[in-house]
């Protein structure tokens, strides 16, 4: 392809993603597909010419927009938000267009400044302290290897460089909360901890965050145990129901140890851009390494996750190989991204950051999270007021959790009714939402955050959820 025909077909993709989004609204939300549709709808090998720009275009609308969740439809209140803000979108075209080869300082070294910046940008916008120091990661299951990592070094007195975890003779052991995110636990059995060393701790029974007790008791008991407590993860925004594990709290226990605390707020990050929601994130300025994803509920595209740690040259120490042929003269003088995570390759993620940063401004993303705020509170004022409805966590943030209980219907009945609805809502092509069990028993989760969901969007799933109940 020709920088012309680039032009060309450039602008037809551009024209194509301005009309995909107009009608994103009249979509389903829901994929709709059959499992293997979509496979059986491409030619089974390669072509040999080239076809037209046309015929590509048309297969996107023909073969791939109905095998997509419409993560930007103002209907999709599943999982997490996953927005893709057109000005990002644009950052990442950019990305692609530069083509810029991000191994060290030397081979690229706006791809390090900008990132250094924008990073920066995000750190003093969320009220963080000049401590930290950010790289940006493809996700936060990235950034919670990598902590994992570097806790692991720390507990071990740097064993990778001698004898690795089998050589260290008292087993390091992890801490979560049961209500953390998947990855937490891949992390610690990827970095070499063991199952046996994961420990979950209990939580409250009313707001679904890490107990702070149960943490000191479990910690101690694995002391006794010959065992070192090495790393402890406080999920803020959990994945389940937002819960908020008290930060403040647990460094002060995982202080007694030595232990490094990692804090995983993937989605809930956003909301430290929110001067008044910053009380949720009381003692993160304490911890050792947090990650959040802009690539959620704030709206840059995927993948775009921060982690930031505050002992830079700990990660350095532990994450940094540097092979002859990479030598450069500047070596001593820049950051090397490379030794800020696992890959040796990066690309120009930033510039999806500071596109959509300079694009749509700040107060703009903060005044579409208030909203999202403002519209969960209303729907959760919506569930309590209204008979054999239910919210069954704390809103703390934009996810509502619900449930419908009709007189009478209890036990695996109750779980087949709430499996039903949900299902029913999600066939309707009108919404997408997702169920998930919480002590014991499944419950419906609303995550509000598509940037094109209105207050009109909120009041019509409500409308809907009575709707398929009452079937």
């Amino acid at each position: 392809m020709t920088p012309d025909e680039f032009r060309a077909a450039g602008h037809a993709l551009v024209d194509w993603i301005a009309d995909h989004r107009e009608r994103v609204p009249d979509l389903p939300v829901a994929a709709q597909v059959r499992p293997g549709e979509v496979r059986d709808a491409l030619p089974p090998s390669a072509p040999e010419v080239p076809e037209p720009f046309a015929a590509v275009l048309a297969d996107l609308d023909r073969v791939v927009v109905p095998g997509v969740v419409q993560t930007q439809h103002p209907g999709f209140h599943g999982w997490f938000p996953s927005n893709a803000s057109l000005a990002s979108v644009l950052g990442d075209i950019a990305s692609g267009g530069v083509g810029a080869l991000g191994i060290t300082w030397q081979s690229a070294p706006a791809l390090t400044e900008v990132e250094q910046v924008v990073t920066d940008w995000l750190r003093d916008l969320c009220g963080l302290s000049g401590e930290w120091r950010g790289a940006i990661q493809d996700t936060a299951s990235t950034g919670c290897l990598v902590a994992l990592l570097a806790a692991r070094e720390r507990a071990s007195d740097g064993s990778e460089h001698r004898g690795g975890l089998q050589g260290h003779d008292r087993p390091l052991v992890v801490y979560s909360s049961p209500q953390a995110h998947s990855s937490v636990v891949k992390s610690a059995l990827l970095a070499g901890f063991g199952a046996d060393n994961v420990r979950e701790v209990a939580v409250d029974p009313v707001t679904y965050a890490m107990d702070p007790a149960a943490l000191a008791a479990a910690m101690e008991q694995d002391v006794a145990a010959g065992r070192t407590p090495a790393v402890v993860v406080a999920s803020v925004g959990t994945t389940g129901t937002t819960a908020m594990d008290p930060v403040d709290a647990v460094v002060d226990v995982a202080a007694r140890h030595g232990a490094w605390v990692h804090v995983d707020a993937a989605m809930a990050g956003a909301a430290m851009l929110l001067p008044e929601m910053r009380h949720l994130f009381e003692g993160v300025d304490r911890a050792d390494s947090l990650a959040w994803n802009p690539h959620k509920w704030m709206g840059t595209i995927l993948d775009c996750s921060l982690l930031y740690v505050r002992d830079v040259d700990h990660l350095v120490s532990v994450m940094s190989t540097t092979p002859s042929y990479l030598r450069a003269a500047t070596d001593g003088e820049v950051v090397q991204y490379k030794d800020w995570g696992i890959p040796l390759g990066r690309r120009f993620r930033a510039l999806k950051l500071w596109f959509h940063l300079r694009l749509d401004g700040v107060e703009a993303i903060r005044s579409r999270l208030r909203r999202d705020l403002d519209n969960a509170r209303w729907l959760a004022a919506q569930v309590e007021a209204e008979p054999d409805w239910r919210v069954v966590a704390p809103v703390a943030l934009q996810t509502v959790c619900v449930v419908h209980e009709p007189d009478g219907v209890t036990g695996e009945d109750l779980d087949a009714h709430t499996l039903a609805w949900v299902d029913a809502v999600n066939a309707s092509g009108r919404a997408f939402l997702g169920a998930s069990r919480l002590d014991g028993r499944w419950m419906v989760r609303v995550s509000i955050g598509a940037e094109a969901t209105e207050r009109a969007d909120v009041e019509s799933l409500w409308d809907l959820l009575r709707e398929k109940v009452a079937r």
